[in-house]
């Protein structure tokens, strides 16, 4: 895991003085920010391999500044927040967000979900690494170049969008419940995974489907689960 960045992003420094000594003692390097417009301009000029960024801070929240960072860039992010309500935690996924964890938390657990997202953004975690392409109508993962396409245009989405994808698209017709989505593509055992999973299935309609009430691809199988469509 050496030469790897990571971006911490708060407006406490304790804080993040406390999370750089635990990544850097992981042989992590940090660089430390403490409001959104900080974290952008350091994502700019270095090559960052992972955020972790809290919700509230001064000139430029946690939100706005995910969202501006989605535009551009899919790098796994870990959200921080104080807040334990289920729409904070929605709301972090539904921009983008990787993961999101609650203060305050335990470090190890943080350094856990750190290499966790690592590794399934440097490889494709518990699935098998294959140079593969599939394909279900105008919907095409290459797994090599890790795009999707859909009629010949390229969707962008985040390691997690793209990793559910692969895997009902390699599968296409399977239905895996949401337990089994969960596990399979955050490699770790399944805990209430519904608003989770629900969200990112969401945003993946969002940018795969024409009309995402009315999905051509990403089916639920109502009591059961998800699928891709066999076409």
């Amino acid at each position: 895991m050496n030469c790897l960045n990571i971006l911490v992003c708060d407006d406490d420094k304790d804080i993040v003085d406390a999370i750089g000594i635990y990544l850097e003692n992981e042989g992590y390097t940090v660089f430390k920010t403490f409001n959104g417009l900080e974290a952008i301009e350091v994502i700019k000029d270095h090559d960052i391999h992972l955020i972790i960024m809290d919700i509230m801070m001064p000139k430029m929240d946690g939100i706005r500044a995910t969202m501006e960072i989605r535009k551009e860039n899919n790098i796994p992010l870990i959200m921080l927040s104080a807040k334990s309500e289920d729409h904070d935690k929605v709301l972090g996924l539904n921009i983008g967000a990787d993961d999101y964890v609650i203060k305050p938390f335990n470090p190890l657990e943080l350094i856990a979900r750190v290499k966790s997202q690592l590794r399934r953004y440097t490889t494709l975690g518990s699935l098998e690494t294959r140079s593969n392409v599939y394909q279900t109508g105008g919907l095409i993962i290459d797994d090599e170049s890790r795009t999707v396409t859909v009629d010949g245009e390229e969707v962008h989405l985040t390691p997690v969008q793209y990793k559910i994808v692969r895997l009902l698209t390699a599968n296409a017709g399977k239905v895996f419940t949401i337990e089994e989505i969960y596990e399979k593509v955050w490699n770790e055992p399944s805990f209430n995974p519904e608003n989770t999973v629900t969200v990112h299935i969401r945003k993946i309609r969002e940018k795969i489907e024409i009309n995402p009430k009315e999905p051509k691809y990403l089916k639920v199988v109502w009591g059961v689960g998800y699928k891709v469509e066999k076409l």
